[in-house]
């Protein structure tokens, strides 16, 4: 990946990216995921110069990597469903400050749809453009002077997932062929109304064209009482103002027979793939043997699943 300087960053505004947005972004800087460091660089270079990757957001250093290690985890559990399966087209929704779509059509013959609210868009915009900026000159560079085409197609593209005629609009934008279509961090904001009509826009999509959708939000509610690791005071607000835990799934078989009643059936889910965590190693130095086990605990409650589904 390319290193972005100064006068990249200074010639875009990415001031606007919302707190939320803007921890998130921080802690997948920490790893190995594509463009997210060089992305958090450029948060950095306008924030004048502070550094962002020392902060742990109040969490204390142990269960700040905890954090870090889940969304990390979550972001490569997606791809893993998508390494086994030939889809060329793949559409992403509420991708939010996410560059897989980016990375992926860098490298392969994808034709990508990345996909959330316009405000979002036209603040990732921004990102995205000063990012195949740095990586046409690392391209140039490896080519020793001719920059090759990236082989995939990717685009940025408004949807509102709850409007059908829309997200029909951007299905009809792929070209022949099925559709994966991909999520992470969704459906922990929307209510069973919502989940419902955000159902029926993929199933309908998927019914025409064949595919599958991968969700990385199958969220279980903790116990009353039961601590969340690595949750801030200002995460604990976010929370409750959303009614995050309200909307999460009571077990794993409500959420299956959910998605059933949905028109849908599980068809695989992403199996632990710890070898693949760059944060893992700054864990064990943070929280030591202790951490570690904490983690590999047998009989762990288990509260996040990633999985794939299939149009019944």
């Amino acid at each position: 990946m390319a290193s972005l300087n100064n006068e990249t960053a200074a010639s875009q505004d990415f001031s606007a990216i919302s707190p939320s947005a803007y921890a998130l972004l921080k802690m997948k800087g920490h790893t190995n995921i594509p463009f997210a460091r060089e992305a958090a660089a450029l948060l950095e270079n306008v924030n004048n110069g502070q550094d962002m990757f020392t902060a742990d957001f109040g969490l204390g250093s142990a269960n700040y990597w905890i954090t870090v290690m889940h969304f990390e985890s979550r972001y490569w559990s997606i791809d893993q469903l998508l390494d086994d399966q030939s889809f060329t087209n793949i559409l992403e929704i509420s991708s939010g400050f996410s560059f897989r779509g980016l990375a992926l059509s860098r490298h392969q013959p994808v034709f990508y749809i990345d996909t959330d609210l316009e405000g979002v868009i036209a603040g990732k915009q921004r990102f995205v453009d000063a990012l195949i900026a740095g990586d046409r000159v690392a391209r140039a560079t490896e080519a020793d002077g001719n920059a090759k085409n990236p082989p995939g197609h990717y685009e940025l593209q408004p949807l509102n997932v709850l409007d059908p005629a829309a997200f029909r609009k951007i299905i009809a934008r792929f070209p022949p062929g099925p559709i994966a279509i991909v999520n992470e961090g969704l459906l922990v904001y929307l209510d069973d109304a919502e989940k419902e009509g955000l159902g029926q826009n993929i199933r309908e999509g998927l019914l025409t064209r064949g595919g599958c959708w991968i969700t990385a939000d199958i969220y279980l509610k903790r116990q009353a009482g039961d601590p969340l690791p690595g949750q801030s005071e200002a995460s604990r607000q976010w929370h409750e103002q959303h009614k995050i835990e309200e909307k999460k799934f009571d077990n794993f078989e409500e959420a299956r027979s959910f998605f059933h009643r949905m028109g849908f059936t599980v068809d695989k889910e992403a199996p632990p793939n710890y070898d693949r965590l760059s944060s893992l190693a700054r864990l064990r130095e943070a929280g030591g043997a202790e951490a570690i086990s904490y983690l590999r605990q047998p009989g762990r409650t288990r509260l996040h699943a990633t999985w794939r589904l299939l149009p019944s």
